[in-house]
């Protein structure tokens, strides 16, 4: 399974995201899109065809974008998601 993770160091769903990943042993990458975040958020937001506003984190696996941290919560308590 391959995990992305898009996040701001200031961002308290990031937090709990990456909290939640790493307490169920998950391997993922993670991008900090803090130096450039405007252009960070446009890229993502193109890449992924997101329509509005671009928030984070942004949770990408196997290349399926899931969403924030309220989507990986819902996906994993849905059983859409394992780890």
């Amino acid at each position: 399974m391959d995990v992305e993770i898009y996040t701001l160091d200031y961002c308290p769903f990031c937090k709990r995201a990456l909290a939640f990943l790493n307490e169920h042993n998950v391997n993922f990458t993670q991008y900090k899109i803090d130096g450039d975040e405007d252009a960070m958020r446009k890229k993502l937001g193109q890449k992924y065809c997101i329509e509005g506003d671009v928030t984070v984190p942004q949770i990408i696996i196997d290349g399926k974008r899931i969403g924030g941290y309220t989507d990986l919560i819902a996906a994993f308590e849905n059983g859409d998601i394992k780890f």
